[in-house]
């Protein structure tokens, strides 16, 4: 759930069910046919190559109740069976690194190991991850290299042994400041887990470091999401992410709750969370610049920006997906599949072969649903130079109706954008409303 970029449709009457993957597992491209055969002559590909990889690390302890990702739970493994595993998936990420090409002069400006819980990773093993994408397409001095680290799986040893391989920024998975809502979600830590961790966070001080929280969870009061803002405040991360529960089928929370209905917030006291959030917040000093985001000045994650742009990324691992070249390309999510995945690209045959690059209006779409997600907004001019005039003036007469309402700005004149918290709150009606349009747009008229 902490790395989901998820819809939010707090409102009665939203329309649109679209939904994005992941926030940081979005996977391959195999570039063979192009002949990359080595990180040298890789190098010699155009700057328009990907700045970004996403790794998926798949082990948990257990998994949550409202989780759908590819995750591997441990369980109670006996400890050589556990690092066995670490050590087999680690080598087959390595060998799928190996046979990917696509290196920007410039190397990666940020790396996001997400899964799973990747800090039960033994920093060693991270470290050669790493040094393989180094080697593969380099990284950049200043590059953003985040990972997730869930409370009780790592040390102030562990921390160290991961900042010294070059991690500079953390993303903890806190979800919640009650003992009751962290057992109902089957998380694996507990309140002291929680405070330990921030204690730990404190003390490294890494360059930076979000802190997740989960609204909407059965049984949370208001008062119960307020005490949760104000501890996470209270331990001044300089980043927070607040993601509102998704009930995600064939999960045991879909066993066990409908959406709308009681214990899970009415649609009402959920938007008005939302707007809790958004207020104490802002007024502790954090930039809301995305749906579920808020930072300090300086501080936005700097790899979901490359989602919300549409710029190119690599991505590794499990049910990782990645875009490059005008294509989005997902692994399978179980262990054998990808195994088979990684083989192909060692016999040099290409598992996505059939895939197509996205269409110009699918490019159009994903620009309109990804950029509105974001305080900066949807660039008009910059639509209208890849699509069309046509693609401008769809948007704006898609948007007027929500903008005499409140719920859409422009703050420029090329730039259009949801208020806060209002429009975020109804971000799938606006953006289904802009899909209508744009829909309708003959395709003699779109231009590239």
């Amino acid at each position: 759930m902490r790395t989901g970029l998820r819809p939010v449709s707090f409102l009665p009457g939203s329309v649109t069910t679209a939904k994005l993957p992941p926030v940081c597992s979005l996977a391959v491209h195999n570039p063979l046919k192009q002949g990359c055969e080595s990180p040298q002559k890789a190098s010699s590909v155009s700057p328009a190559e990907p700045r970004s990889a996403y790794l998926h690390l798949p082990f948990c302890k257990r998994k949550c109740l409202y989780c759908d990702f590819a995750v591997l739970a441990l369980g109670s493994a006996p400890q050589e069976t556990i690092q066995s595993r670490f050590s087999s998936y680690t080598q087959l990420l390595l060998e799928e690194i190996g046979h990917t090409c696509g290196r920007h002069p410039a190397g990666l400006e940020t790396v996001f190991f997400g899964g799973g819980t990747p800090s039960l990773l033994p920093p060693q093993l991270l470290e050669q991850l790493l040094a393989g994408l180094d080697n593969q397409f380099g990284i950049a001095p200043d590059a953003e290299i985040s990972m997730e680290a869930d409370p009780g799986t790592f040390t102030a040893e562990s921390l160290s042994a991961y900042m010294r391989s070059g991690v500079n920024r953390f993303s903890v998975g806190i979800q919640a400041f009650q003992q009751s809502h962290l057992e109902r979600c089957g998380r694996s830590h507990d309140l002291h887990d929680v405070q330990a961790a921030l204690g730990l966070m404190q003390q490294a001080q890494p360059a930076s470091w979000s802190l997740d929280l989960i609204s909407g969870l059965p049984h949370l009061s208001m008062e119960d999401w307020r005490e949760s803002l104000e501890a996470a405040i209270a331990a001044q991360p300089p980043h927070i992410s607040t993601y509102d529960l998704q009930i995600e089928d064939k999960t045991p929370f879909a066993r066990l709750y409908r959406p709308g209905d009681a214990p899970l917030p009415a649609d009402s006291e959920a938007a008005d969370m939302y707007r809790l959030a958004s207020s104490l917040l802002c007024e502790a000093g954090y930039e809301h610049y995305e749906v579920s985001s808020f930072a300090l000045p300086g501080h936005r994650c700097r790899h979901n920006q490359v989602y919300w742009t549409s710029a190119p990324f690599h991505a590794f691992g499990m049910s990782a997906a990645s875009y490059q070249q005008g294509r989005r390309v997902t692994r399978p999510r179980a262990m054998q599949g990808y195994q088979s995945w990684v083989q192909a690209l060692a016999e040099e045959r290409d598992p996505a072969a059939s895939l197509e690059a996205d269409s110009l209006q699918d490019q159009l779409l994903d620009m309109i649903m990804l950029s509105m997600r974001t305080s900066d907004g949807l660039n008009l001019q910059q639509a209208e130079q890849r699509f069309g005039r046509a693609a401008r003036t769809a948007v704006e007469r898609a948007v007027a109706r929500h903008v005499e309402h409140g719920y859409v700005s422009f703050p420029e004149p090329d730039i259009i954008r949801l208020t806060d918290p209002e429009g975020f709150l109804i971000e799938n009606d606006v953006v289904s409303d802009i899909f209508a349009a744009v829909g309708q747009i003959p395709e003699h008229l779109q231009a590239s």
